[in-house]
Formats: C-alpha cells, structure tokens, sequence
C-alpha cells in the first residue's frame, strides 16, 4: 500500500508541475486564438497538455513504484519536498497566464 500510495502522490506532483510548466512555455511561445472569437476548432490545447502530463506523470509512477521497493523512505522525502514546489508552480502559473 505504501509503493502504491508514494506512485500516486508522484503521479500527482508530476502531471501539477509539469501541467504548469507545459502551460506558461506554451504561453510564451505559441499563441492561441481567442476562445470567445472562435466557433469551432478541431484542436483543444487544455486536452493535449492534460494528455501529456499524464503521460509523463505515469511513467514517473512507475519509476517511484520501482524505487519504492528499496528506498520507501528516501522517495518519500524527495516527494515531500517536490509537493509544495508542484503547487507554488501551478498556483504562479495560474496567477500569471491563466
């Protein structure tokens, strides 16, 4: 339950941290039409950018499952430290390019 627990925080942390990462690059470099002039696209950035950090959150969940059934304790202080640094970095992103 433990290895499953620490893979489900890692899942987490990753896809918030990268979510807000992702987003604040896409930002900066692509520009995105208006939502509000816009009928009808066949592209939703919010699905791609939700589909890749899932993508990448799973697979840092699969890491942390596998370094979890040596090092619980040492993976568990690394992802106590990479939580609140997940959520500064969503919260400035969402304060900064919503």
């Amino acid at each position: 339950m433990v290895r499953a627990g620490l893979s489900m925080i890692a899942l987490c942390t990753t896809s918030a941290a990268l979510y807000a990462a992702l987003r604040v690059v896409q930002s900066l470099v692509f520009e995105e039409p208006d939502p509000a002039m816009v009928i009808w696209s066949e592209h939703s950035g919010f699905f791609w950018r939700m589909w890749i950090v899932l993508y990448v959150g799973g697979m840092s969940a699969l890491i942390t499952w596998i370094a979890s059934a040596r090092h619980a304790q040492r993976v568990a202080s690394f992802l106590a430290r990479a939580l609140p640094a997940s959520a500064a970095l969503l919260a400035a992103q969402a304060l900064l390019v919503p």
